[in-house]
């Protein structure tokens, strides 16, 4: 495998997987629409690391345009796809279902229908924990996900099965990683890590949906992208779950942040949305076994590592515009 097309490589993930390609000596064709979905001088942000190394080769270019794919993969000799460009954002997605559909779903379709037409056997797609919606913990890939609580997560297992259609009927090897609440430096804008760092340190209220006592599985990006890359493998269709195995509450991730940087949050508590899980917890033996995966890094490690990029970039991210 020498080629691998990223898309959305100037996003939180894709940004990472592809550094972490590159690492690799592997040639990445990266392909984002740079969207304002959050300030897009974040994306251009890392998009400007990733242009320093040679092997890295850009198209501004959206998904949900087949034409503007099939470009893509006439121009390039592409051995993999690894498809990151998603809407994300479950309460976002209840506003504006529309993009969603048009991103996770018909996005993801163009790019099956590329690799069909140019032959191209590997597809990895980035998808969600937020499938698993009501379902007892720890989520397991087994578990039914046909009940999801909001559009996003409704996108993402359309966007599942059809890659199952895919690989059916056309023999297109499918890896699916589902995510658990990713996190870390030059993180999504719209997160609450990335949200509750920046505002604790400028004496801005936090938001709390609910009780504060909700859990969330949160797994720092360097392990997903370890994670990612691992799916490239030859697995015919599997489906893995990616996250820390260890579920943690908002307010202890709250605390750390507080004391790392010496400051008190003034926090603002509202109703639970309705489209919230309380807890998420990813069972990742399936990922153990077959993948040789695990997470390295602890909530403790993840969070400084964070809160210290917030640190040598504080006057970049107090610039750009709150989502």
């Amino acid at each position: 495998m020498k080629t691998v097309l990223v898309t959305g490589c100037a996003g939180f993930i894709g940004w990472k997987v592809s550094q972490r390609l590159l690492e690799e000596k592997m040639n990445v064709v990266g392909v984002d629409s740079l969207n304002d979905y959050y300030d897009p001088r974040l994306k251009e942000w890392r998009l400007a690391q990733l242009k320093t190394v040679n092997a890295f080769n850009f198209h501004q270019c959206d998904i949900s345009s087949f034409d503007a794919v099939k470009a893509v993969f006439a121009n390039d000799k592409i051995d993999a796809v690894i498809n990151l460009a998603a809407r994300a954002g479950v309460r976002a997605s209840v506003e504006d279902p529309w993009v969603y559909l048009d991103t996770n779903v018909k996005g993801t379709l163009n790019l099956l229908e590329c690799c069909k037409e140019f032959r191209v056997q590997k597809f990895v797609l980035a998808s969600t924990s937020s499938l698993y919606g009501l379902n007892e913990m720890p989520f397991r890939e087994i578990d039914r996900t046909d009940a999801p609580l909001a559009p996003y997560s409704a996108t993402k297992k359309g966007a599942e099965v059809l890659c199952y259609s895919y690989h059916y009927l056309y023999g297109l090897d499918i890896s699916i990683p589902r995510y658990f609440t990713v996190y870390g430096p030059a993180g999504r804008p719209d997160m609450s890590i990335f949200i509750f760092i920046k505002n604790i340190d400028n004496g801005i209220p936090i938001t709390v949906f609910g009780d504060g006592k909700q859990q969330r599985d949160f797994s720092y990006v360097d392990d997903i992208a370890d994670g990612t890359l691992k799916c490239l493998q030859p697995f015919g269709y599997e489906i893995f779950n990616l996250g820390n195995d260890n579920p943690v509450g908002l307010m202890y991730v709250i605390n750390m942040i507080e004391d790392l940087l010496g400051k008190k949050a003034v926090i603002k508590f509202i109703p639970r949305h309705p489209a919230d899980v309380f807890a998420t917890w990813a069972h990742i033996e399936k990922s153990k076994e077959k993948l040789n995966w695990y997470p390295k890094t602890t909530i403790e490690e993840g969070i400084k590592k964070t809160v210290d990029w917030y640190f040598g970039n504080r006057e970049f991210v107090n610039s750009l515009k709150s989502p």
